[in-house]
């Protein structure tokens, strides 16, 4: 037990583990206010070190999870290579190995009941997977050839290249309209940084893309010393001997493949739009600003619980949706974040291995008639002000604060997805798991200190906005002229709702005309480039 406790580094201080993990924050002091922030700068990227594994206690459990988690995403992507990274972790994931083609894989994992998937966002790339401990020894010797032994068989990597693709030329363009307007967000939000461009690449990035840049990016990335294993669940020494024999097995570390800088953004000058221009679509929204804040900072819980109080993903009871989805009917739904939250429309839960240096305060209004665009934007920016100006009343604050001391507790619930939330604490350099430490942190909160920290942090001042829309033109008018833009219903709403509209119809947006760009659907994602 001794050996175990010595590498335990999520429950408590891990005995032989470093005193600063590879991904940790920028900076670990107080966060500064963005809203005085006027220079945009990339901080120099720590050089990767031998992290030791992630290993939650051996439990009863029929089941053994595993993890590797490589620190490589898609902000290590060359320039004019983006994609990379990704398409490199799905070819170990969904490709061959050098014993094995990858229908010979899937036909082994059957009757195991087992498979293993691959997770790649901007600074993490996570392959797991769950299986019995009668079926562990044979699964182990898949899993970890998958990452130490690809194939790199060429009709996987075309195959591969063709689906990443479609999904970008067909799926994100034109049939994804809520991805559409969030991956529009981000690559305007984080212009001229590695963060700039969606994991999946460009069109023209992945065109460039062989699959000698596969190897050449598999022997200089995913190396020894970049891989942290993660291992939950009814494991034995047995089976941990054998994931932990994968490190050496793996491309030794490279001096040639530097770490790209993390981008460090300074907010927007003003209110800068995009308006994606995609015939015949309603309207998807996402606005925000770079923050300076992430967990284990002074502030994280108490901008986490503002959010929340404004729209927690998927639940009606929050603010922005009872504004705009609940009494006026607008639109499917309307939140808020603190985090990235990729892959939104698949999950009720925030996600884990998104483990980002650099985060931002986000809402997304999901689609909505074009005819009601403006005027939802109107009324989300308005609440987002009066929280900045007015605080959370006491009330508002227990009642957030008691449903999030419970609502955690199911973000996490297998010990399958506790070991991967155990790899983000990791990533960010916390001592106690952030599940627990939040609870924690909850409780000793108060209203004060909220306020406080919305005020300090939060402002709609300087935002990005962008829009997928059918109808740009009619959009970047009532953006730049300001003239009220009064909501059209399909049955009759209450005196106080209809006295309420004749308020937000007319709330100032301040944005000129030279701060509005307008792109055609066909351009987006078409060429390379942070």
């Amino acid at each position: 037990m001794t050996s175990r406790l010595c590498i335990f580094a999520v429950l408590a201080a891990a005995c032989s583990a470093p005193a600063k993990p590879v991904n940790a924050p920028i900076d670990t002091a107080t966060p500064t206010d963005t809203s005085t922030s006027t220079t945009t700068a990339e901080a120099p990227a720590a050089a990767p070190v031998f992290q030791p594994s992630v290993v939650l206690p051996a439990t009863d459990e029929p089941a053994v999870s595993v993890a590797a988690w490589f620190q490589v995403g898609s902000y290590d992507d060359p320039p004019g290579k983006e994609g990379l990274a990704r398409l490199t972790a799905q070819l170990l994931a969904r490709g061959a190995t050098q014993s094995h083609r990858y229908d010979e894989i899937l036909t082994l994992l059957y009757p195991m009941a087992a498979n293993y998937d691959i997770s790649v966002d901007r600074e993490m790339t996570v392959l797991s997977g769950r299986v019995h401990k009668d079926h562990a020894a044979a699964y182990l010797a898949l899993f970890t050839e998958a990452f130490t032994r690809p194939g790199f068989d060429p009709a996987d990597f075309e195959r591969l290249k063709a689906e990443t693709l479609a999904y970008m030329q067909k799926n994100l363009r034109y049939a994804l309209d809520e991805e559409l307007g969030k991956a529009a967000f981000y690559g305007t939000l984080f212009a001229g940084t590695t963060y700039a461009h969606p994991p999946q690449g460009t069109v023209a990035s992945l065109k460039s893309i062989t699959l000698d840049d596969v190897k050449t990016f598999w022997r200089t990335h995913f190396t020894g010393d970049r891989v942290v294993f993660g291992l939950a669940g009814g494991w034995t020494d047995e089976i941990r001997g054998a994931l932990e024999a994968a490190r050496g097995n793996l491309p030794a570390a490279t001096a040639a493949a530097p770490r790209p800088p993390r981008p460090s953004v300074a907010p927007p000058k003003g209110r800068q739009v995009l308006l994606v221009d995609k015939p015949n679509a309603d309207a998807s929204i996402s606005f925000g600003a770079p923050i300076d804040v992430r967990r284990g900072d002074p502030d994280f819980t108490a901008l986490y619980l503002v959010a929340s109080w404004l729209g927690e993903h998927r639940n009606s009871s929050s603010h922005l949706y009872q504004v705009i989805r609940e009494k006026r009917g607008l639109n499917y739904g309307d939140y808020a974040y603190v985090e990235a939250f990729p892959r939104g429309g698949q999950r009720q839960t925030p996600p884990s291995n998104v483990g980002r240096s650099q985060q931002q305060f986000e809402v997304w209004i999901r689609t909505l008639p074009n005819d009601n665009a403006v005027f939802a934007l109107r009324a989300a920016l308005r609440e987002v002000d009066r929280v900045v100006d007015k605080g959370l009343s006491a009330d508002e604050f227990e009642l957030t604060r008691s449903f999030l001391r419970n609502y955690v507790l199911h973000y996490a619930p297998s010990t399958h997805e506790r070991l991967l939330w155990a790899l983000d604490d990791r990533f960010y350099g916390l001592t106690a798991p952030h599940l627990e430490r939040l609870r924690k942190e909850l409780d000793q909160l108060t209203v004060d200190q909220v306020n406080a920290a919305i005020k300090k942090h939060l402002s709609t001042r300087n935002l990005v906005i962008a829009i997928a829309t059918g109808k740009p033109g009619q959009l970047r008018d009532q953006l730049v002229t300001g003239a009220p833009t009064k909501p059209t219903y399909a049955t009759p709403k209450p005196k106080e709702i209809t006295a309420e509209d004749e308020q937000i119809a007319p709330y100032p947006l301040g944005i000129p005309e030279a701060a509005v760009r307008v792109v055609p659907v066909d351009e987006m994602f078409e060429k390379g480039g942070k």
